[in-house]
């Protein structure tokens, strides 16, 4: 089971890194450009949503049945000084859960927006920070290797 939801968490995160960029990129060049809020950039910023919820279920699942989880038993309160177990264990998760909770945050924030400025607004800042904090804490060597 640990492969298989390992595989699927690594291919959907293609998944969300793509729409994450689509989303954030067509906010702030419409921001940039005073284009008009439209029902595509609602749907791209949906589907942002949901993806990213998903994964984030795939990835709570995973650490859940990851053989990595004895870690914590094994290293106790050594975790933080193994930088490898502290990836995966803490930093990973972390900031991931942040970078969910933006997506999550910007998507009701610019939903309540009134205007077409501010809805993209809204929309570029969440999700590229989000981007930023998803981009910083995947394992790259492993993940692309």
């Amino acid at each position: 089971m640990y492969n298989t939801v390992l595989s699927l968490h690594s291919y959907w995160a293609y998944l969300v890194l793509l729409v994450l960029i689509i989303a954030a990129g067509n906010a702030i060049i419409k921001t940039v450009g005073d284009k008009e809020y439209e029902n595509n950039d609602f749907r791209i910023s949906l589907f942002t949503l949901i993806v990213s919820h998903i994964q984030l279920t795939i990835g709570l699942i995973l650490y859940v049945v990851s053989p990595r989880l004895a870690l914590w038993g094994e290293l106790g309160g050594k975790v933080m000084s193994n930088s490898i177990a502290r990836l995966y264990l803490v930093e990973h998760p972390f900031v991931n859960i942040i970078a969910i909770a933006l997506i999550t945050i910007g998507y009701s924030k610019h939903k309540k927006k009134l205007t077409s400025k501010s809805k993209l607004k809204t929309i570029a800042i969440f999700y590229s920070i989000a981007l930023v904090l998803f981009l910083s804490r995947i394992p790259w060597s492993t993940w692309i290797g």
